[in-house]
C-alpha cells in the first residue's frame, strides 16, 4: 500500500500528527508513506524511519509572488505519478485539500465540513472523518487515521507511544532544563522577565535558552545576564534542535513547536498557555505538564487581544519543575 500525508504546517502541528506513523507500520509494515509538507518545516520530518520520502512545497512564496502558483503546481502533480493507493489531508484547509486532489483524485481521506475551519475543503475528499475542531488536536489525528486506514489507535496507544522524533546529530550534552523563548505570536511569548524569576527560583539546576530570531536571542541575553545558571546556546536547525532536546531533563515554553518536541521525544515539560486552550493543543501525561492562565479561550476564535500568559506567575511553574526533574 502506498500512503501520502499532506500535513505542510506548523511545526507543532506536524509534531502532532507524526506520532501516527509507528502505529500505521505496525499494522502495515510493508507500507510506503509519503510525506508532503512545508520546506520550511522539512527538518522536523527528516532520519524518520517510518516515512520514505518526503515532498516539499512552498505555497508561502505564493503571497509574495502570485506567479509562483504554477511552479508549485507543476511541482504537485509530479507525484501524482506515484500512483498513491490514498491520500490523507491532516491539515484540514482548503490549500491542502487543493494538494491532495492534485496529487489523487480517486482517493483522498479528510476530515468533515463540520470538522474544520475551512468547511469547502471537505468536497476534495472521497471519504471523510468526523470529530469536533475543538477537540485535541492529537485526538483528531487518530479519529482521521483510524477512518482513513481502518485501524484502531487508541488514547492508551498514544500514551505509550515510542519517542519519534530522529535528528542525525548527537553533539549536545545533558542538561537540565531547556528553556524555549519564543512562539509564532507575540500573545504566546511568556516574558523574558517572568523567565528570570524562574532561572533565580531553579538556580541549582544548568538551563540553556534557545532562539531563532532577533527577539529571542536578546531575550536570551538579557536572561543569561541575569542569572549564571543559564547559558544561550548558538543558533540551531530543527534536526539539531532535536537532538537538543532529547538530552534536556525538563522543558520550559509557550504553545509552540520546540516546546512540542518535548512530548515526540518522551521528554518531562511544562507549556505555558495564555489565549490558546491547554486542553486541544497538547496530551498532558505523568511527564507533560501545562500552566493555563485564567483566560477562556474560543478554539474557533482565537482573542488577538488576549494577552493573559503575562500574568502567570512563576511558583506553580516552579513546583511542577523541581516535581519533574525530581
Amino acid at each position: 500500500m502506498k500512503i501520502c500525508i499532506v500535513k505542510l504546517s506548523a511545526l507543532g502541528d506536524i509534531i502532532h500528527s507524526m506520532v501516527i506513523l509507528q502505529f500505521i507500520k505496525q499494522k502495515y509494515p510493508t507500507a510506503s508513506i509519503d510525506w508532503v509538507v512545508e520546506s520550511a518545516f522539512a527538518d522536523i520530518l527528516n532520519n524518520n524511519p517510518h516515512i520514505d520520502n518526503i515532498f516539499t512545497v512552498n505555497l508561502k512564496s505564493i503571497k509574495k509572488n502570485k506567479f509562483k502558483i504554477f511552479s508549485e503546481i507543476k511541482n504537485i502533480c509530479k507525484l501524482s505519478k506515484s500512483s498513491y493507493d490514498i491520500v490523507i489531508d491532516a491539515q484540514g484547509l482548503l490549500k491542502s485539500a487543493i494538494v491532495s486532489k492534485l496529487i489523487c483524485g480517486k482517493n483522498i481521506v479528510g476530515f468533515s465540513n463540520d470538522s474544520i475551519r475551512e468547511s469547502l475543503a471537505s468536497l476534495f475528499y472521497t471519504k471523510t472523518a468526523s470529530i469536533g475542531y475543538d477537540k485535541n488536536v492529537i485526538d483528531r489525528n487518530v479519529v482521521l487515521i483510524n477512518k482513513a486506514l481502518d485501524m484502531d489507535i487508541t488514547k492508551d496507544n498514544i500514551l505509550s507511544k515510542k519517542p519519534f522524533l530522529y535528528s542525525s546529530f548527537s553533539n549536545s550534552n545533558a542538561i537540565d532544563i531547556l528553556f524555549v523563548l519564543g512562539a509564532s505570536r507575540e500573545n504566546k511569548i511568556y516574558p523574558k522577565e517572568k523567565f528570570v524569576e524562574l532561572a533565580a527560583l531553579l538556580r541549582e539546576y544548568k538551563i540553556e535558552a534557545i532562539w531563532a530570531n532577533k527577539y529571542e536571542k536578546e531575550a536570551a541575553e538579557f536572561i543569561a545576564k541575569s542569572c549564571d545558571n543559564v547559558n544561550i546556546c548558538d543558533k540551531m536547525s530543527l534536526d539539531e534542535l532535536k537532538d537538543k532536546v532529547s538530552k534536556s531533563s525538563l522543558v520550559i515554553g509557550g504553545d509552540t513547536g520546540p516546546t512540542h518536541m518535548a512530548w515526540g521525544l518522551n521528554v518531562a515539560s511544562v507549556t505555558i498557555f495564555g489565549n490558546t486552550p491547554e486542553y486541544r493543543n497538547t496530551y498532558i501525561t505523568n511527564i507533560n505538564k501545562v500552566i493555563k492562565s485564567n483566560s477562556k479561550v474560543n478554539p474557533l476564535k482565537l482573542d488577538k487581544s488576549d494577552f493573559s500568559i503575562r500574568e502567570i506567575g512563576v511558583d506553580d511553574i516552579v513546583v511542577l519543575a523541581k516535581e519533574l526533574l525530581d
